[in-house]
């Protein structure tokens, strides 16, 4: 019933927050993916030597699988990883769980965020996601990723790994397999369209122009960039962590619902057993009876 009661507050938080921190992201990828004069480093794809990893667990037990599939998740990560070795991935624990499995393995732990996970907190997950743009924009990571549930509904939740820098551009764009003429979305065959009719206009004008014109940037491109890029990471980070919130409530609402549905089983089981026992006491006590006024 707690967990009830706090899986309905938090799908409404997730709920709230996912269509725009999705929609957002969309945006500003296709956006960065279509224009040929942005200059920032958080797309740039380079040969990883430091990764870093921010894993999301719950701080108590009782939830079913929900910690063993999510630490699972990050052990197969750090295998593919392990050429790197232990002093260059830096793991940021939310959770208590996780939190207690990094310091057994004996992976460098980024901090202690034991109450960001019983608690989502915003102002948190800005220093956690400035943080870590810092970091990659100044070489001393290559990678970030993210391990979390994702919330579908009550009884599913989906182990989810993302990458978090550098921005992801050609699965954003991959998403996309048709065109809809009902939406202002912008969609690969849209971008591919619009670069292919700039080239042909390039070739009839024999002009050097940028690579897409659909986008109109106003007052500059550093200064959007500037705002929206951290405005997505720290969303990016805070979604994550409703996404965990609520999956956690879920996972520990059907794990005590089970829990209590075989209690009850057992129980039922016992009671057949004990009336059993008492059946045949009662009636070995009758024969007894029965036997003895026959013999006298």
């Amino acid at each position: 019933m707690v967990a009830s009661s706090k899986l309905h507050r938090a799908q409404v938080m997730i709920g709230n927050m996912l269509p725009y921190e999705t929609l957002l992201e969309h945006i500003l990828k296709t956006f960065l993916a279509s224009e040929a004069e942005n200059n920032t480093p958080y797309d740039d794809v380079r040969k990883v030597h430091r990764v870093a990893f921010v894993v999301y667990s719950s701080n108590s037990s009782l939830c079913g699988g929900f910690n063993a599939n999510i630490i699972k998740m990050m052990m197969h990560a750090l295998e593919e990883y392990k050429d790197l070795g232990k002093e260059n991935i830096i793991i940021y624990p939310i959770g208590r769980k996780v939190a207690e499995k990094v310091d057994k393995l004996g992976y460098q732990s980024a901090g202690d965020f034991t109450e960001l996970a019983d608690k989502p907190n915003v102002q948190e997950c800005i220093n956690i996601a400035s943080t870590l743009l810092r970091q990659f924009a100044e070489g001393e990571i290559d990678r970030v990723e993210m391990f979390y549930h994702h919330f579908k509904s009550a009884g599913s939740q989906i182990l989810t790994r993302k990458t978090f820098l550098p921005f992801d551009l050609q699965s954003e764009l991959d998403e996309d397999k048709e065109r809809d003429l009902t939406t202002n979305v912008v969609t690969k065959k849209a971008q591919e369209y619009l670069k292919k009719k700039q080239q042909k206009q390039e070739k009839k004008h024999e002009e050097a122009k940028p690579l897409n014109d659909n986008f109109i940037v106003e007052p500059d491109m550093d200064t959007v960039l500037g705002k929206l890029i951290p405005k997505l990471a720290h969303l990016m980070i805070y979604t994550a962590l409703l996404d965990s919130n609520a999956s956690e409530h879920a996972a520990r609402m059907v794990a005590m619902q089970t829990a209590t549905d075989n209690a009850d089983e057992l129980l039922r089981e016992l009671n057949l057993q004990f009336n059993k026992s008492r059946q045949q006491a009662i009636t070995s006590e009758l024969l007894d009876i029965v036997g003895g006024s026959v013999n006298n």
